[in-house]
């Protein structure tokens, strides 16, 4: 017998040029139990659909499923009821505070460090020179009473500080005091 149709139908199938029909015809030839001995390696794929439509799952299926599971069929169980979370504003804005916590952290740390790095940082240096300084009071008396008023708290201070040094006397601080100041200009 001369199977040279089915050997083109072949031959178009592994081309994928075969319309349905074609694909049929193939199906109902393998699934013949007397098949040349030349094709029969071709029987397998076509006459698989078949065989697993067969197989199907079965009665059995569903309570096999369950048993692997550890699922009772039998026992009714209610389905648990999962109940959304209201979350307040400040909740769902917490992440955000942490953010920023953080943040402030890193710039206050960040601050520390480029104050204690910078390196230019103005030297106080003391000038000397009396051309360079300005009488801030046109009246000498004014100034004179300025003066006078700074040195009374200077003493109230140091009188009251614990660690500072003891005067001798008070009349060589009233003194100093009342004697008048040789540099300030009229």
């Amino acid at each position: 017998m001369d199977y040279k149709y089915i050997e083109q139908l072949l031959e178009r199938y592994w081309q994928c040029e075969t319309t349905p029909e074609e694909e049929n015809v193939l199906r109902a030839f393998f699934a013949q139990p007397d098949v040349p001995a030349n094709l029969a390696r071709y029987k397998a794929l076509f006459v698989y659909e078949q065989q697993q439509a067969a197989d199907g799952l079965g009665e059995d299926f569903d309570e096999r499923l369950c048993q692997l599971a550890g699922v009772d069929k039998e026992k009714e169980t209610k389905p648990t009821v999962v109940r959304a979370k209201r979350l307040s504003f400040a909740a769902r804005l917490q992440p955000l505070y942490r953010a920023v916590a953080i943040l402030a952290v890193v710039l206050v740390i960040g601050n520390g460090v480029q104050y204690v790095f910078d390196s230019r940082k103005p030297v106080a240096e003391w000038d000397y020179n009396p051309d360079n300084y300005q009488d801030s009071y046109n009246n000498p008396k004014e100034a004179y009473e300025t003066l006078n008023d700074g040195i009374e708290e200077l003493k109230d201070v140091l009188s009251s500080s614990a660690d500072s040094a003891k005067l001798d006397s008070e009349a060589d601080v009233e003194a100093a005091v009342s004697e008048p100041n040789n540099n300030v200009r009229p």
